[in-house]
């Protein structure tokens, strides 16, 4: 008789400490959306705020989308995920209104008080303020934040929350504004032809602190790389703002906004196949110790060995497809433990890496019974 499949969620599972965010930070974006909520009502009315929400939710998407794709092939965990996003959506925008309302009241209005606020005011404090969220992350979740390419991630998704938020505000004002003209305008503006520009710019500095995740893991390293990319992002971030307010943005988009944005895809591209380098090598130190063969290495450590390797197991009895997913997914687990445990980061390395190989044995067992 056949050994009786296990379900997943019966198989231990690693160390929860250092892989999520407590829920009284939750808490206090909780009541930081309440502040926001009520400022976005008192202002811009129900109506135009509930317009404008809707309208931001497609670039939203957008963004969602693609950040998705990078993040197939090691996945962050769900509660980081929706930390990321509400706190660009909530406690970077809100950080920012705050700096703005400041500086209104220190220097008034006028025009270049604008131009100032635009390519200055406008790139330091709100990337600043979503830098600080990806920092925040890494100091209660670094044993999520592996690598440049959780960095990416982190970022894009802390600067795609603070764009719905912006977009809500945007979108509502042309309509309140201009009418359905202005906000047809405004949303073909910000929500199709740049939806990526916030994500790409936060990009810049979770990269950085992912740089040091790789390499050192500490809070100085993390700190100072991450303060290098904020100056790259602040950089991007006012060039961009620039292009719209001095020169003919739609010439600039076309000959080096898009050039920059199809730079920043293809450098996505290369930190992927760098971090699926790094799973064959790390995977490839437990082949050589015995607890997997060359081949396994590469169908959990190559994509087209992946897609094989799903393909397979479809093939199997009660379709195993599910087992093979959760193979795939503890196997990139266990390589990124062990590049923590090299470079010694990681005080639950020897834990993790036990529970891994189990979980692993367990499932390879699973896929090849009959």
């Amino acid at each position: 008789m056949a050994p009786p499949t296990p379900h997943i969620s019966t198989l231990p599972k690693v160390a929860g400490r250092g892989r999520g965010v407590s829920i009284w930070l939750f808490g206090v974006l909780a009541f930081a959306m309440l502040a926001l909520v009520g400022y976005f009502l008192t202002f811009l009315g129900g109506v135009a705020s509930g317009v404008g929400l809707v309208l931001a939710l497609v670039p939203l998407a957008i963004v969602l989308f693609g950040v998705r794709l990078i993040d197939r092939w090691e996945p962050e965990p769900k509660a980081v995920v929706t930390f990321a996003l509400a706190w660009g959506a909530i406690a970077a925008v809100g950080i920012t209104l705050l700096v703005d309302l400041a500086l209104t009241e220190v220097f008034g209005r006028g025009e270049l008080r604008e131009i100032a606020s635009t390519v200055i005011q406008a790139p330091v404090v709100e990337e600043l303020a979503k830098g600080l969220g990806v920092l925040l992350i890494f100091l209660v979740a670094r044993r999520t934040f592996d690598g440049p390419v959780d960095g990416v991630v982190y970022g894009a998704l802390v600067g795609a929350g603070f764009a719905f938020t912006e977009n809500i505000q945007y979108f509502a004002i042309s309509l309140i504004e201009g009418g359905g003209a202005d906000l047809t305008a405004t949303f073909f503006m910000r929500g199709l032809l740049s939806p990526f520009a916030h994500a790409m710019f936060t990009a810049v500095t979770g990269y950085g602190i992912g740089l040091a995740a790789r390499r050192h893991g500490t809070v100085g390293a993390a700190a100072s790389a991450g303060f290098v990319g904020l100056l790259g992002a602040i950089v991007l971030h006012a060039f961009w703002n620039g292009s719209a307010l001095f020169g003919d943005f739609f010439a600039l988009y076309v000959t080096l906004q898009v050039p920059l944005f199809g730079a920043f895809i293809f450098a996505v591209i290369a930190l992927k196949r760098e971090e699926a380098r790094l799973t064959y090598d790390r995977l490839s130190d437990y082949a050589a110790a015995g607890w997997f063969t060359p081949e396994e290495v590469t169908m959990l450590a190559t994509r087209a060995g992946r897609k094989s390797g799903l393909a397979w197991a479809q093939t199997l009895r009660e379709d195993r497809r599910p087992l093979m997913r959760s193979f795939i997914a503890d196997a990139t687990a266990l390589a990124a433990v062990r590049q923590r445990a090299i470079t010694g980061r990681d005080a639950l390395a020897a834990h993790d890496e036990q529970i891994l190989l189990q979980r692993a044995s367990a499932t390879r067992a699973a896929l090849l019974a009959y």
